[in-house]
């Protein structure tokens, strides 16, 4: 595969860490996740955004720009890796829980550290309804995730939408999710990986009728 660093992104509840697990077992790639559990702001976080939401930010800021860094000189003879993750949307939940005043301070501190992160060879994009994401959040049962409002999804899904229309750093696979099953389905799976390696332009689009 001509891709090195893949990154599988998306709103809450898209599937994207399944995904990258599948894709890195599948490839023989390392596998590269958030670690939202060693946050610990993120279960107070859900419980009062207005009153977390800055240390909430920086701490996942610092620990992404952490994970990311080796990859920036890359070894030649290393295996690929797969991430669920990039930097580049980190601004995107800052914008949508900081104020005014803590969003100036964080991209200040984002616009220092941005540098240290390596652009993907390719990102994919998971798409999936605001209905289809609440009853997968629901679904999976994560403790910190019990209080996430539906407004919060629906906002987060929009900023996504907003962010991947004009996304112009690395290519950008869209894919539709809906009628996907990429864990369970293994010619879902192959089928994703065809179209990666087809890949042409700078964006393209996979969605299974």
């Amino acid at each position: 595969m001509k891709q090195r660093y893949i990154v599988v992104e998306g709103p809450i509840g898209c599937g994207k860490t399944s995904l990258a697990h599948k894709l890195a077992q599948k490839m023989g790639a390392d596998l590269l996740l958030e670690e939202p559990s060693s946050n610990p702001f993120l279960r107070q976080f859900y419980q009062d955004m207005r009153r977390f939401a800055l240390p909430t930010q920086l701490f996942f800021l610092f620990q992404r720009v952490e994970q990311v860094g080796a990859l920036k000189q890359p070894d030649l003879f290393a295996k690929p890796t797969v991430a669920d993750f990039t930097l580049a949307k980190d601004p995107l939940f800052a914008r949508l829980t900081l104020n005014d005043a803590e969003y100036q301070l964080y991209s200040r501190i984002y616009e220092h550290v941005r540098p240290q992160a390596p652009v993907p060879d390719l990102v994919i994009y998971l798409q999936a309804s605001v209905d289809t994401l609440i009853d997968r959040v629901k679904r999976r049962g994560h403790a910190f995730e019990g209080t996430i409002s539906e407004d919060y999804l629906r906002k987060l899904s929009e900023a996504y939408s907003r962010y991947f229309h004009s996304y112009d750093e690395s290519p950008l696979l869209m894919v539709n999710s809906e009628r996907l099953n990429f864990v369970d389905n293994p010619a879902h799976l192959d089928l994703l990986i065809e179209r990666m390696n087809a890949m042409r332009g700078g964006r393209e689009f996979f969605n299974r009728a």
